[in-house]
């Protein structure tokens, strides 16, 4: 492993990132949870204000002085304008009705949040920054530094993790095919990028001298003593925190986790602009042959938003993006800490001892 203490070195005992998931899934009592529980608890803050940042942040000091990670989209901000945005509103139309919602109209695209978002994170000093679709610029880079923040970038390809390390990032999320929820796919076609989670740790752990974190379909023990095998100094997990009681995870999108029973995830575009891995369903079949009426990201993201949070209060797993990794018939419904002591338990059985 390249700097197997990497983690250690920040307080971290147990070598597990709960992965920074949006859209209010990593609440203050998950982070918190996670990070008690001798893990690393994520925020994931990319569709948060600054001030609401402040205050998650805060609420999780509340429950938790232990370290805590902060995760922001640094690229993948299409503002350019879209050529006939009819197709989508016209679709989305029965859905609205469907769902007791008005008409969708086109909504405006704000300015990149990340400038902003991240002079909240420079506020909140967290242990870990880490981001996603792109690099910061090197003055955010050195600002992080003149205050002792270590960054962890994702890579989805061997090319873009070697532009991570010569950005300075202190180590470098390996994003696999099998990964659930948005592809961090920064250099190149996301189709370039969908490398198998332990063919990509293989080959990033061979090319760079930081640590390197595998993330993609890992749901227990036995896959992190895989990724370990092969140099990782430690995991992140996004799919099996969903179902924890802790989490943010709407009653349907938690259901259709616990109940899958075979691997029918997709990689979609159909929810927010941007390829993405999650459970097909109604949406997803909805727009079938229809993809080139899904509009860039982030217009997506905000023109289905309303439909997403309608779907939640109904209880319709339909209209929901149901985010999860190729793992997700293994999930388990546990409270976190319970989680991070089966995953240890299972470590040890498989020749990992945390101390």
């Amino acid at each position: 492993m390249a700097d197997a203490d990497f983690l250690k070195g920040l307080g971290i005992r147990v070598p597990i990132i709960q992965a920074p998931m949006g859209g209010g899934l990593t609440t203050p009592a998950l982070v918190a949870a996670v990070s008690n529980a001798g893990a690393l608890g994520s925020l994931g803050a990319a569709y948060l204000t600054p001030e609401q940042i402040l205050e998650e942040v805060r609420r999780i000091r509340v429950l938790t002085d232990k370290p805590l990670n902060i995760n922001l989209f640094a690229g993948g901000y299409e503002m350019k304008a879209v050529a006939d945005p009819r197709p989508m509103l016209c679709l989305l139309e029965e859905i609205h009705e469907t769902l007791g919602l008005p008409a969708s109209t086109l909504p405006s695209v704000p300015p990149d949040p990340f400038p902003s978002q991240f002079e909240a994170v420079l506020e909140a000093r967290p242990a870990i920054f880490s981001f996603t679709f792109g690099i910061p610029s090197p003055e955010a880079m050195k600002r992080l530094e003149d205050r002792g923040i270590p960054a962890i970038g994702t890579a989805t390809t061997l090319e873009e993790a070697r532009a991570l390390e010569k950005a300075g990032v202190a180590a470098v999320v390996a994003q696999g095919a099998e990964a659930g929820a948005h592809r961090g796919t920064f250099l190149g076609p996301f189709e370039s990028s969908m490398v198998p989670t332990m063919d990509l740790v293989r080959a990033v752990c061979s090319a760079v001298s930081v640590p390197v974190i595998a993330s993609g379909g890992i749901m227990d023990g036995r896959d992190i003593a895989r990724a370990f095998a092969l140099g990782a100094s430690g995991v992140q997990l996004g799919t099996a925190f969903l179902p924890c009681p802790e989490a943010g995870t709407p009653e349907a999108y938690r259901r259709a986790i616990l109940t899958a029973r075979t691997d029918t995830t997709v990689i979609t575009r159909t929810f927010s602009g941007r390829p993405a891995r999650g459970l097909r369903n109604t949406f997803i079949e909805k727009l079938h042959g229809k993809e080139d009426s899904i509009l860039p990201y982030p217009l997506q993201n905000a023109l289905t938003r309303p439909m997403r949070t309608a779907a939640a209060k109904a209880d319709n797993a339909g209209y929901l993006s149901l985010w999860a990794g190729q793992g997700v018939t293994r999930a388990r419904s546990l409270p976190a800490a319970e989680l991070i002591e089966r995953l240890i338990a299972e470590m040890k059985e498989a020749g990992i001892v945390v101390q």
